[in-house]
């Protein structure tokens, strides 16, 4: 098996879906195999690809608020690890960002995750990390967030933190008031361990 360093420098050198990439590689992760937590996300957005820092934007300042965090413990790698869908930024289209690529989870994925034996908790952040990380039928993102007892205590589906949701977060009031109080107190038990 190769060293952790070593699957790490591979990942941050991948070029598998350079073609299909309008604005290049940059692979964006952020793993230590004593992270706590682990965020399953989506795909780094255009600031993230540009300064190389996972959620180094307004989603990250919400997530951050989400999770009860502060920026200090949320980009400690040995309490925070974050493993998107896709590594690098897709690119935009009509409505928003594109969907991750599809080459980078099947190459990347089950090989880092194997990696984190420490994770107390996996945050399930948006459909296609939800599509990837749940068995069940695919359902819609917001009944898998409804539906959020069934995963716990290990996983915990989520909106996207983008400001893009903000129809979403007013439509669903009982995100708020029900789960985001558990969820502070589930990633604080995590980090105290």
């Amino acid at each position: 098996m190769k060293s952790f360093e070593s699957l790490i420098g591979e990942v941050r050198a991948c070029t598998i879906c350079a073609p299909a990439l309008p604005h290049g590689t940059r692979p964006v992760v952020q793993l230590h195999p004593k992270a706590r937590i682990l965020i399953a996300g989506q795909a780094p957005g255009r600031k993230v690809h540009e300064s190389g820092t996972p959620f180094d934007d307004a989603s990250g300042d919400r997530l951050r608020d989400w999770m009860g965090v502060t920026r200090d413990q949320f980009y400690d790698p040995k309490l925070v690890a974050i493993l998107p869908m896709g590594f690098c930024y897709p690119g935009t289209g009509k409505s928003g960002d594109l969907p991750p690529r599809p080459e980078c989870a099947p190459a990347w994925r089950e090989p880092l995750l194997r990696r984190l034996r420490k994770l107390e908790v996996t945050l399930v952040i948006g459909q296609y990390a939800q599509t990837y990380h749940f068995d069940e039928p695919k359902t819609s993102l917001t009944q898998n967030v409804q539906n959020w007892r069934q995963y716990w205590p290990d996983e915990i589906p989520l909106p996207h933190p983008s400001p893009r949701n903000n129809i979403w977060l007013r439509k669903n009031p009982w995100f708020e008031a029900d789960l985001l109080p558990k969820l502070r107190k589930r990633v604080r038990d995590a980090l105290s361990k």
